[in-house]
């Protein structure tokens, strides 16, 4: 069984004349790793070498000054969404729409709506797909009130950060309502869940002719029922058994996923690549969204990029096809699209997982 699709690849002829401004946190590091983003450097080092190997002439920048006034660059690639403070996320898609410049990603509001991880779930629920009892605790909130839901154990973060920054796990009230404090007197609004399922599992998008769904993913570390991978981890900080990333082939779980998935998909619309995180239960079947992520990771050791690789596209093929995609449908090139067959999904032969 395969998928066919069209592969979205740039014209020589406008790879020739195309200036793009790749804007990312460590765009001009080098590709080591850093003190405090850890693995994020080489990602950054590593996409920037991907699109000149494509053969785009690329111009790195670190910071969003690069986009302050006008600029002759035809396209921004940008991979800068934690720059220090919160909601920055947001910051480089506005500024790009601001001077005019197209970019990689999605509308700014449609990033404030997905990185919103509030909003999200009300999407979700309007849409017809589970989610664990939550609630929203906006910073300069005075009054939170009790949860409205029984709990064992509650997940207390940040409603728009990533990598499992700023996570904590209570199991009661008043020690949850302390790590709200915390997390506001930071400047954040925070979102309180009840701790629900043992794995996260995704579904990487991709945007093309009709969206995308690779594989269901996920990574596995020895011993990890519960699945909690803490930010030193996903950023290789701290030392420890080494995680690998799977996919998913049990096919009950991941048909039900991937209905989620399209449920969700017409709220978002158009985007060029994206994961949507669920909670999954094996002893009861159970799926239950989390949240999704219009700019998630994109290196070659990630999520996407795996999913990719089961279905035979490069990382070079990945990157070159999102690029492609999304200066096609902002009108900066009509793209070629060439027929391809992706291979077939490690969920279509049955099993548990198969490592990537």
């Amino acid at each position: 069984m395969s998928n066919k699709i069209d592969l979205f690849r740039i014209p020589a002829a406008d790879k020739e004349r195309l200036r793009v401004l790749f804007l990312a946190k460590h765009a001009e590091s080098g590709g080591s790793l850093h003190g405090e983003d850890g693995n994020h450097a080489i990602y950054h080092h590593e996409v920037l070498t991907t699109l000149r190997a494509i053969g785009l002439d690329v111009t790195p920048a670190s910071d969003f000054t690069a986009l302050f006034g006008p600029t002759d660059h035809d396209y921004l690639f940008t991979l800068l969404n934690r720059a220090g403070y919160p909601m920055s996320e947001m910051l480089g898609p506005l500024l790009a729409q601001r001077i005019g410049l197209p970019a990689l990603g999605a509308s700014p509001i449609l990033r404030g709506l997905s990185d919103d991880k509030h909003l999200m779930k009300t999407v979700a629920v309007a849409r017809g797909v589970p989610v664990a009892p939550w609630l929203i605790a906006r910073r300069g909130c005075q009054w939170i009130p009790y949860p409205d839901f029984a709990f064992e154990r509650l997940v207390v973060k940040p409603n728009a950060s990533s990598a499992s920054w700023g996570v904590s796990m209570p199991t009661d009230w008043e020690t949850a309502k302390n790590d709200i404090a915390k997390l506001h007197a930071e400047g954040h609004d925070v979102i309180v869940e009840r701790y629900e399922g043992a794995y996260d599992v995704v579904v990487p998008v991709l945007g093309g002719a009709e969206p995308i769904l690779l594989s269901t993913m996920r990574f596995e570390m020895p011993g990890d029922e519960g699945n909690f991978r803490s930010y030193e981890e996903k950023r290789g900080l701290s030392e420890g058994p080494k995680e690998r990333l799977v996919a998913m082939k049990n096919p009950v779980m991941t048909r039900k996923i991937r209905e989620y998935t399209r449920a969700m998909l017409p709220e978002l619309w158009p985007f060029d690549y994206g994961r949507f995180e669920f909670r999954y239960t094996p002893t009861t079947g159970e799926v239950l969204f989390m949240e999704v992520n219009l700019s998630c990771n994109l290196w070659s050791k990630k999520t996407v990029s795996g999913a990719a690789q089961l279905a035979g596209l490069t990382h070079a093929q990945l990157i070159e096809h999102i690029a492609a995609y999304s200066m096609d449908r902002q009108g900066v090139i009509t793209a070629e699209r060439v027929p391809f067959d992706l291979a077939m999904m490690p969920e279509d032969v049955g099993g548990e997982t198969i490592e990537v």
